[in-house]
């Protein structure tokens, strides 16, 4: 695989990070290359299948900035906290799950060079995808369109058309599709665990691999979010449209953490279905059929996961 597939992978972890409670644990998931990230409070697992079929498992603690400073853990700044510590958790499960899947190409886990450069190979993508194209498109219009509400609302629909076709576009690459079927074993397997089905790949295969609180459905949200603040900031010059985005967007992602933790709270009702439908729906871009041996993978991290967090609350 190499570094722009990684990179890649990278900016399809934000699509694929879904958390789940398990009795009084809160736990989170992502799908790494070739196999399933799994989180908890103080603990988190990978397990990767090795090209010899064997599956390996790493289990790290997590030293989250909010036991050190527990005003993050407040409202809205719990979730600008949770995503920053995701993205940093989700690039060093990917580079574990390089290393171990690729047994021969890579002798050891990337440098701190290598980190940087693939991290601003994805960071440039974003930006660039997701944060200039949408706001040079928009302008395009700006003769045409005398207000501003309609202008940023524009803007903000291109970004969606961009995101879902990139997300059509990237599953159609063979490494990406494999990170997508180990998205579907973990959504599989969380059901599976939720329905409180015992974890064996037969349980698991009959559940769906799309799950309400998936990471698709909270970029989606982030980026609706974004329509609706942007509509109100007036049509400043691309340079200006693009830094007040960037410059924002940990606010709105606070902001969208919240909106998922309540639907979460409340998933049941009528209202929140309807308002998570789109998530899930665009899910069916980012998650795959997945084969019994992946998820083998799925439940062997979830298994150990919840080995971990259970002996710390005995």
């Amino acid at each position: 695989m190499s570094g722009l597939h990684i990179g890649l992978s990278y900016v399809l972890r934000l699509t694929s990070y879904v958390s789940f409670k398990m009795s009084d644990l809160h736990i989170g998931g992502q799908a790494v290359i070739e196999g399933v990230m799994i989180r908890g409070k103080t603990n988190w697992v990978i397990a990767v299948r090795r090209p010899s079929k064997e599956i390996v498992i790493e289990e790290r603690k997590i030293n989250s900035l909010g036991k050190k400073y527990p005003i993050l853990t407040k409202f809205v700044l719990r979730g600008m906290l949770a995503f920053v510590e995701a993205l940093s958790l989700g690039f060093q499960a990917l580079n574990f799950s390089a290393k171990e899947a690729m047994e021969g190409e890579f002798e050891e886990e990337m440098g701190l060079k290598e980190m940087i450069f693939v991290f601003g190979m994805a960071a440039v993508l974003i930006i660039g995808l997701f944060f200039i194209m949408p706001a040079y498109l928009s302008s395009l219009l700006d003769g045409y369109i005398s207000s501003t509400i309609l202008s940023n609302i524009i803007e903000g629909l291109i970004r969606i058309a961009i995101f879902v076709s990139y997300l059509f576009v990237v599953s159609r690459l063979k490494d990406i599709r494999r990170v997508f079927e180990y998205h579907g074993a973990e959504h599989k397997v969380i059901n599976a665990y939720e329905a409180g089905e015992e974890l064996t790949p037969e349980s698991a295969e009959k559940y769906s691999t799309l799950h309400v609180r998936c990471g698709t459905a909270f970029v989606l949200i982030v980026m609706i979010v974004l329509i609706i603040v942007f509509a109100f900031l007036g049509r400043p010059s691309i340079l200006m449209r693009v830094v007040s985005r960037l410059v924002i967007i940990p606010l709105v992602t606070g902001v969208s953490y919240e909106i998922i933790k309540f639907s979460s709270k409340y998933e049941n009702s009528y209202f929140v279905k309807i308002i998570t439908w789109p998530g899930l729906m665009l899910q069916r871009l980012t998650t795959r059929e997945p084969s019994k041996e992946q998820l083998e993978v799925a439940i062997s991290s979830v298994k150990r996961l919840l080995e971990l967090e259970n002996s710390k609350q005995e």
